[in-house]
């Protein structure tokens, strides 16, 4: 069974879009060409491929990346790296300015090794949007861009979530996924679906490197990212992932991200309005 895009819980009024096209500009003049747009409604693109390696960011909201056998969930102040040729898929929540800058491959002197969360700092936010303007002076554009390869760095935080992709336990992680506060246990699960409590417990190590709790657990905490991105309180995103109590989730969350809820969110270099 795969796991696609349909899976994931869609916001109401969800705009679903066929892929993201390179932005216009000549492509001599410059390594990178940045834009932005704001949707103004929930999107959804299918999964696609660029020519180019492209970063793409959020403010206002979240975004989340389908990439292979991954889901990354990206709040404001990070990006994603994606390299050339790399299928993904996304979506974006209703309220989300989207940001993205594409990058020449052959005249990008930075690599990574496949996709990789960034961090967004003033200073390399700046720079991008310094280059989304049309009309910036040849040698201004290349002194600029030297920069933004200076300051372009990967973020400590990692923000994916392996899926399983094992038919046994897939069910699992599709009920999760559509309701990630679903709180049926082991035993429930080995019931339902005619296996062994140590059956999943396998499958779910062999396939994603964590216990059964503990990926449902890191599933929760990438529902939390979209919550705290939206600005939902401590209090509130507790209840809604079906904690006993904000100390519960907080102590949670941070097993999953190494900081707590609080501490990822000031890492936002600005304000959400």
């Amino acid at each position: 069974m795969e796991l696609g895009l349909g899976t994931w819980r869609r916001d109401p009024g969800t705009v679903v879009r066929r892929g993201v096209t390179v932005p216009e500009g000549d492509p001599a003049a410059g390594a990178i060409v940045a834009e932005s747009e704001v949707p103004g409604v929930a999107t959804e693109w299918a999964p696609h491929a660029h020519p180019m390696h492209v970063l793409v960011w959020v403010r206002g909201g979240t975004l989340t990346s389908r990439i292979g056998n991954r889901i990354f969930t990206v709040p404001p102040g990070f990006g994603l790296w994606l390299p050339a040729g790399v299928v993904h898929g996304g979506r974006l929540t209703a309220a989300a300015e989207l940001h993205d800058a594409f990058f020449a491959p052959d005249r990008t002197p930075v690599e990574f090794g496949g996709p990789t969360p960034i961090t967004m700092t003033p200073l390399l936010e700046s720079l991008l949007f310094r280059l989304a303007q049309r009309d910036l002076e040849a040698g201004a554009r290349a002194r600029t861009e030297a920069v933004v390869f200076d300051v372009l760095d990967p973020s400590e935080r990692q923000f994916a979530l392996a899926l399983p992709g094992d038919r046994r336990i897939d069910p699992i992680a599709e009920a999760l996924l559509a309701d990630p506060a679903d709180d049926r246990g082991l035993l429930e699960w080995a019931n339902e679906l005619g296996l062994s409590d140590r059956t999943i417990t396998r499958a779910f190590r062999e396939a994603t490197g964590l216990s059964f709790a503990q990926w449902r657990q890191a599933l929760r905490v990438h529902e939390a990212l979209k919550l705290l991105s939206d600005g939902v309180d401590v209090q509130g995103v507790s209840e809604r992932l079906g904690y006993s109590q904000p100390s519960t989730f907080i102590a949670a969350f941070r097993r999953v991200m190494k900081v707590t809820p609080g501490a990822l969110m000031s890492e936002i270099p600005y304000r959400l309005s």
